[in-house]
């Protein structure tokens, strides 16, 4: 019965150090049958349980492997897509249903078993892709992210859901043309609650059925890769559902979670946190994040939540009893180890991956290697710049100048972590609005002040990142329970809208400036950081080739400005490039279509400066056309 356990996989289970422990536990296809195995070590009794039997376990029984609370069968009686669940006894209390923690592939809801796996065998064909990712430095490579909500982004006309294979048809010619790099999925882990968005998971290592099988999401995948477009996943480790399928007291007592209810609790979303010091669940939690990347071939994981998983006392009130570590502070040091062997792993199995952190805390060190002291992810979303420009893009422009600082201060930091500049799905839900309607002013300036912030987005160093709708202008806030608006497209201001967006983030493709040096200060530079009365902002974003810099002016007032001066480091002749004010885009088309001589007089501490016309509400970009000459070498 246990002759596919391994001593070692058993010992390495227990330790906390299998990370491919998806291998063994779970339901596995053996001969002509099916290996269940599970861990269970306050149950009495352990059964599989299913139409087979009636539910009821008889005949299926499975075996005690060891005092740590391994149990598992071997049986050849039960078909393949096959609903189960495991039927545990207690050592007091009467038996009850749960669904197999490592189950690959689940009922559609609303119903909650297991499925025993297919015999089918997926043949993948992104090879080039997975070769690719040998020399891909991401650091020094442009990273744009499309982030959505599968059910939301687009259903049929009767409202039901798009499969995953006809999301391959329908998904990736709209990214493909949108111009962004990888696509970043709400999490797609079994999830019971619709509503939840996946964030609320009881089924760690199946794809949702909502959109059909594995075999359907791995097709997904591969289409994604063939056509150069990465997938992000987002994972959730720092916390799981409640519902009584799942791992809420999973044999009888409080096993994946905390036993103290206090840690346990995240009272804040009615969800329990994991017990990161627990081996076997670190066993469970990593070599989930490397099951998804080895058996789906997800190219990296943004993981939500990290400060809940970092502080103690992350949902509780400062005038409550608050929790204290064995050094006492806040931190949960156990969370923190945990995620630091996760990224030392992760990083040592897929060199190449991409590990996110969703962090909105001061915690140093995130996005460092662990060696030095960081967590060892290798990005952090920059939820300081995100909160702080949608504050100030909400100001009317009249008074935007009393917060200047809102545009500037992410440069104070910049380069203290490996940034991600999010405009992401939760900025536009629960009363928020969208990011159309989150813009002061009549229609036009709506749609000028979006152009703009998507225009500094781009511009300002960090890889990045918006959610689903806000290329076309949605102006509801996310519904999802409803498909994006897509008969916008028939309305000129938000087919405008999409194609600038498209321009755009072609634009950035086009310009190692603005992604090579995203995390060198060599390749940034003010020129006015200070013009806070006329609130306008002039940089340049810098590559290892002066013949690539790129100089920035970006306007955040509807006045439009003529012979305006701005200092330039290099003598010669400067050509604007790109102009978010341009009449296809739906703009005033206060263009620079001339070119620009230097003058030989100091502004804005250069030698020189040019005279240009600055659009509202806008950004534009020139770049040097000849005498490459750095200042100081003409």
């Amino acid at each position: 019965m246990t002759q596919y356990l391994s001593d070692l996989d058993i010992y390495l289970y227990h330790q906390g150090t299998h990370y491919h422990s998806y291998q063994f536990l779970g339901c596995h296809t053996r001969k002509t049958g099916y290996q269940f195995t599970v861990w269970a070590p306050n149950a009495a009794r352990v059964e599989i349980a299913g139409d087979f039997n009636n539910w009821t376990g008889k005949h299926h029984q499975l075996e005690r492997v060891n005092q740590n609370g391994l149990w598992s069968g071997y049986f050849s009686n039960i078909p393949a897509n096959t609903a189960y669940k495991y039927r545990i006894t207690p050592k007091n209390g009467p038996a009850f249903l749960k669904a197999d923690p490592y189950a690959v592939q689940a009922e559609l809801r609303p119903r909650t078993a297991s499925l025993t796996p297919s015999y089918d065998q997926y043949m993948w064909n992104d090879q080039k892709w997975e070769s690719n990712k040998k020399n891909y430095n991401p650091y020094e490579s442009p990273i744009l992210i499309y982030e959505l909500h599968l059910g939301s982004w687009k259903t049929k006309e009767d409202g039901s859901y798009f499969s995953y294979r006809e999301l391959a048809d329908e998904l990736i010619p709209y990214v493909k043309k949108l111009n962004v790099t990888h696509i970043e999925l709400l999490p797609i882990a079994e999830h019971p609650l619709d509503i939840s968005w996946g964030y609320q998971i009881t089924g760690y290592y199946a794809a949702t059925s909502r959109y059909g099988t594995t075999t359907d999401f791995k097709f997904f995948i591969d289409q994604c890769h063939q056509h150069h477009i990465g997938v992000i996943m987002d994972w959730v480790p720092g916390h799981f559902c409640k519902d009584e399928q799942g791992l809420r007291q999973f044999d009888g007592e409080p096993l994946y979670e905390y036993s103290d209810p206090k840690k346990a609790e995240k009272r804040s979303w009615g969800t329990l946190t994991f017990d990161f010091g627990r081996p076997e669940v670190q066993s469970f939690l990593i070599s989930n994040a490397i099951y998804w990347m080895e058996e789906y071939h997800i190219d990296g994981l943004r993981v939500d939540a990290v400060a809940s998983m970092t502080y103690l006392n992350f949902d509780r009130d400062d005038n409550e009893e608050q929790l204290k570590n064995g050094l006492g502070g806040d931190q949960n040091l156990e969370a923190i180890a945990f995620l630091k062997k996760l990224n030392e792993v992760v990083f040592d199995i897929h060199p190449h991956a991409l590990m996110m952190a969703e962090d909105s805390s001061d915690l140093p060190q995130i996005s460092h290697p662990t060696s030095i002291g960081g967590l060892g992810f290798n990005f952090k979303w920059n939820m300081g710049w995100m909160n702080d420009l949608l504050t100030y893009m909400e100001y009317d422009p009249v008074y935007r100048k009393w917060h200047h600082n809102l545009l500037t201060f992410s440069m104070m930091y910049n380069y203290s972590e490996n940034f991600v500049l999010p405009l992401s799905h939760d900025e536009v839900v629960h009363g928020k609005k969208s990011l159309l309607n989150k813009m002061p002013g009549d229609q036009w300036q709506q749609f000028a002040n979006l152009r703009l912030l998507f225009g500094y987005m781009i511009m300002h160093p960090g890889k990045k990142l918006i959610f689903m709708g806000g290329e076309f202008g949605q102006y509801i806030e996310w519904r999802d329970q409803h498909q994006l608006d897509w008969l916008l497209f028939d309305y000129p201001l938000h087919d405008s809208l999409f194609q600038y967006t498209r321009a755009l983030f072609q634009f950035y493709l086009d310009q190692p400036a603005l992604y090579e040096l995203d995390h060198n200060p060599d390749g940034f530079q003010w020129i006015d950081a200070d013009n806070k009365d006329q609130s306008i902002l002039v940089f340049l974003r810098k590559n290892i080739d002066a013949k690539e810099d790129l100089l920035i002016i970006c306007n955040f007032t509807p006045k439009v400005y003529h012979e305006y001066k701005i200092g330039v480091p290099y003598v010669g002749t400067y050509k604007e490039i790109f102009n978010s004010d341009a009449t296809c885009f739906g703009g005033s088309d206060q263009q620079n279509s001339t070119l620009h001589e230097t003058i030989s007089q100091e502004w804005h501490h250069q030698k020189q400066h040019i005279k240009v016309t600055i659009p509202p509400l806008a950004v534009s970009v020139f770049k040097q056309e000849q005498n490459l000459e750095k200042e100081g070498l003409q």
